[in-house]
């Protein structure tokens, strides 16, 4: 399904019954914004396992501007602001009230923001293996020195550079990154998930590279404004969004709750799937 808001289109997909009959009444249940990461990424990483949440919510999953199945455009408004503002825009055409906002990586990004600018369209919030500001990038640099092969920083360079020259090329990446994403990283598995997803290297080049917009975004001013109640979802073994942006994140919220899962990196829909949508659903239902 495709929504035409704002100057561009966003492809969008719906998982789950929000009006459900009980008795001789229907009950409302909420809906959530599941928000990929990336850029230069899209929404198909979440299917099928955030099936499992439709036990207690609507899911909708949608692509970013310029990425997936939604429209390419005008690429210099691919950028975090856009994404807010598209994100808002979705809601509103599809009649929404308060959201369950669900971000993972860059997504828990556009959601913290998202919850920021607009406090009163988010009833609850959960932020995955994410990070309020650029300093991830030169902390992730430290450790890929630490931890990686010379495979795995020779590919990683393409990242910091914004090098990537194609599709092909972005998906050989996350086949050699696998094993520091996924504690639990199984080749096999994984690569039904990569062949399946539409990856888009010039949006991520426009992010990371030298001048991207994730060089110097600083989330950390507007998230007192946040007033839904937050889970924050950390990684111990995370490299690229490694735990201590997930305290620093939860300091800065009020009301929310910190959760470091020990056996995770960055993947944790592949590192601790039970954990993950449990924690979400606990959190939800209350």
């Amino acid at each position: 399904m495709r929504a035409r808001i704002r100057d561009t289109e966003l492809y969008f997909d719906v998982e789950g019954l929000r009006l459900v009959p009980d008795g001789p009444q229907m009950r409302e249940r909420p809906t959530a914004f599941a928000i990929h990461g990336g850029p230069g990424g899209d929404h198909t990483g979440f299917k099928p396992g955030y099936t499992a949440l439709t036990d207690a919510m609507q899911v909708i999953y949608f692509d970013h501007r310029g990425q997936g199945r939604s429209a390419r455009g005008d690429a210099s408004r691919w950028t975090l602001d856009e994404n807010v503002e598209d994100m808002e825009a979705l809601r509103q055409h599809l009649g929404l009230g308060p959201i369950v906002s669900i971000g993972t990586s860059y997504g828990g990004m556009v959601a913290m923001a998202h919850a920021a600018r607009y406090p009163e369209a988010v009833s609850h919030l959960v932020l995955v293996v994410t990070a309020s500001h650029g300093g991830f990038i030169p902390r992730a640099q430290e450790i890929l020195a630490a931890r990686g092969t010379e495979e795995q920083k020779a590919l990683c360079a393409k990242v910091w550079e914004g090098g990537f020259e194609d599709e092909a090329e972005l998906k050989r990446y996350y086949r050699v990154m696998g094993p520091l994403y996924a504690a639990k990283h199984d080749p096999e598995k994984a690569e039904d998930g990569i062949a399946r997803a539409i990856h888009s290297p010039e949006a991520l080049n426009r992010a990371f590279r030298p001048g991207g917009f994730l060089r110097s975004f600083d989330l950390r001013p507007e998230l007192a404004r946040i007033t839904a109640p937050t889970l924050i979802l950390g990684g111990r073994l995370d490299w690229i969004c490694p735990p201590e942006f997930s305290e620093e994140i939860h300091a800065l919220i009020p009301s929310s709750r910190l959760v470091i899962v020990e056996d995770s990196s960055h993947s944790m829909r592949v590192d601790a799937p039970e954990r993950l949508y449990s924690e979400i659903l606990r959190f939800v239902s209350g």
